[in-house]
């Protein structure tokens, strides 16, 4: 059978690391699954209206990582068997996801994503909005049906996190007085959530032990916020014509990352000045400039180690899950993200 895995080719976050065997084994455990989950995704386009089923169809449309399906999975598989559940959690969370990433292409105003036009660039922002409302109504629709009613209760927790995580980003936007534990909080709210009930719920399908379920929880926490940083160095230092989205609009949207924050912190004060009429009002050019300032003071260097040390920790909290090779492909997962870490690390 084909891997499911998209990691097919070498992107320029893997430089050096062979992220697409990495990965392919790591999904090579669940790839039945994977495919099931993949079915279930792209037959949900189908219970729309036909007048709105292509718009959904091409929202969902996999050329994503699924990395938050794998995760629910994996939760399963270490903590028991996988059920049918355990699908229909990994549809829920993924449609959740692409809701988000529909909203984050317009406040961004990105053009490209995994390579292809945003539904923005395609259809103006009006429809987007309204398409990406549609995902979000229709995922905690189906979480309606689980058996339990804690699993609606907390994967609509978890969208709302998401959501309200989102509005304070955009309400801190230009905001020079956002501190660290400020963007932890936020980032932990946007993307962290949705990790950690991916994991937490895996495990509570199957009814696993509550200090499981917490390390669980915790793992997926530490993952999401740790995974979220990467993309922040990647916004920064990334190859725009490999990485397959718009790259560099977190400073020109007035999105202060931590390689950002770290600049700020290090900086003396007429620099800082200068960083901060940069960040307010810079020109493309000297906005471009600074990205590189990022870099060449060491910035961008001390966010990877902070995200490295974030995956360690996530890694810890398996040390109590039971051993097996779901837990083993979760480490897998694991030492990945801090491989990807590594390509920016010297």
């Amino acid at each position: 059978m084909k891997s499911f895995t998209k990691f097919d080719s070498p992107t320029p976050a893997t430089a050096g690391v062979d992220k697409a065997a990495a990965l392919k084994q790591t999904f090579e455990l669940i790839n039945s699954q994977l495919y099931a989950v993949e079915e279930r995704i792209r037959a949900q386009a189908r219970v729309f209206d036909p007048a709105v089923e292509g718009y959904v169809a091409y929202a969902i449309e996999s050329n994503g990582k699924r990395l938050r399906p794998a995760l629910a999975l994996l939760a399963g598989g270490a903590t028991g068997a996988i059920g049918t559940e355990h699908l229909d959690l990994a549809v829920v969370v993924e449609l959740i996801h692409a809701a988000t990433l529909v909203h984050d292409d317009i406040l961004d105003g990105a053009d490209t994503r995994r390579g292809q036009p945003t539904a923005n660039a395609k259809w103006g922002n009006a429809l987007s909005v309204l398409l990406g409302d549609c995902l979000f109504a229709h995922a905690l629709k189906l979480a309606s049906g689980f058996r339990s009613p804690e699993m609606s209760r907390r994967i609509a927790e978890a969208a709302s996190e998401v959501c309200s995580g989102e509005i304070i980003q955009t309400q801190r936007r230009f905001d020079l007085k956002l501190s660290v534990p400020d963007y932890y909080r936020i980032i932990e709210m946007k993307t962290g959530a949705l990790f950690a009930v991916a994991t937490e719920l895996g495990a509570f399908l199957n009814e696993a032990a509550p200090a499981v379920i917490s390390a669980l929880r915790t793992f997926g926490m530490r993952l999401g916020t740790a995974y979220q940083i990467y993309d922040d160095v990647l916004d920064l230092a990334g190859d725009e014509t490999k990485a397959g989205k718009t790259l560099g609009t977190d400073l020109r949207k007035g999105k202060l990352t931590l390689p950002v924050l770290y600049l700020l912190q290090n900086s003396e004060p007429a620099e800082r000045d200068s960083i901060c009429n940069v960040i307010l009002s810079g020109t493309d050019e000297e906005v471009a400039a600074l990205a590189r300032r990022a870099i060449q003071t060491g910035a961008l260097k001390s966010a990877v180690a902070t995200g490295r040390r974030m995956v360690h920790e996530a890694q810890t909290q398996l040390e109590i899950v039971p051993a097996g090779r779901h837990r083993d492909a979760l480490t897998g997962l694991v030492n990945t993200l801090d491989a990807m870490f590594g390509q920016y690390a010297s």
